[in-house]
């Protein structure tokens, strides 16, 4: 499977992050979990990470993050209301592994989380005020849109559709790892048929030894995943 390019102009400081490399990272081990990846880039080390009171991550624990991201791991993480599985968008292979694990076919495509509006600077910039207003108006926040993507992502993201499911996220950690990495996928990390993780014990029932790591945190404050909602029209495709 060939890597997308990087997209041109429009995105910020977390461009040169992204690489075109296939290379599958080692396992990491976080506390009171431990995941081995069965990922083709051979030995498996363990790295501890350590999340403050505060639950955010130091910036070196970040920096070595984002190696994991950059080579083409995925990985777990606590979102608004569910835990998800994450992986860089720009890599087929990291996105090909996430969809086997929730046994997702691509053509559903995938959402996508940023910590600030401006990391999706490339597919908004030529929307209608009206729309940009309106997405301003809802994030950071607990609201998934469908936004025109005008082919500026790849196909295993945006699967069948002219849309791309976007989300701004209030959750400070998901914010702290986007400042970082850029754009990430969101989807809640849960194989198809199952119910969404709320506990890192489940993210082991259902993904033992086969994550690249587990990003330790507390859940947000919300019940249920984010609304579904088209910018355009407005039809709620997935409720509260």
């Amino acid at each position: 499977m060939v890597t997308s390019s990087i997209p041109p102009t429009g995105i910020h400081g977390w461009r040169e992050l992204l690489s075109l490399s296939r290379a599958r990272p080692s396992a990491t081990v976080f506390p009171r979990i431990s995941v081995q990846s069965t990922s083709k880039a051979g030995n498996a080390c363990g790295v501890a990470v350590v999340i403050g009171g505060s639950g955010m991550l130091a910036r070196w624990r970040l920096i070595q993050l984002n190696r994991i991201l950059h080579a083409g791991g995925v990985v777990a993480y606590p979102t608004e209301a569910v835990w998800g599985l994450g992986c860089n968008p720009w890599k087929a292979d990291a996105v090909e592994h996430l969809l086997e694990l929730k046994d997702r076919p691509v053509e559903k495509g995938l959402i996508l989380v940023a910590g600030d509006i401006e990391q999706f600077d490339f597919l908004l910039w030529d929307l209608p005020d009206g729309l940009l207003a309106k997405l301003r108006l809802s994030w950071p926040g607990p609201n998934t849109w469908l936004v025109p993507h005008r082919d500026r992502l790849p196909h295993w993201i945006t699967g069948v559709h002219q849309t791309v499911a976007l989300r701004v996220s209030d959750h400070p950690l998901i914010q702290q790892m986007c400042e970082v990495t850029g754009p990430l996928v969101s989807t809640s990390a849960n194989p198809s048929g199952r119910p969404p993780a709320r506990s890192r014990l489940r993210i082991e029932q259902y993904f033992h030894e086969s994550l690249d790591a587990v990003v330790p945190g507390a859940l947000g404050k919300q019940r249920n995943p984010s609304i579904i909602r088209d910018l355009q029209t407005d039809q709620i495709i997935r409720p509260a």
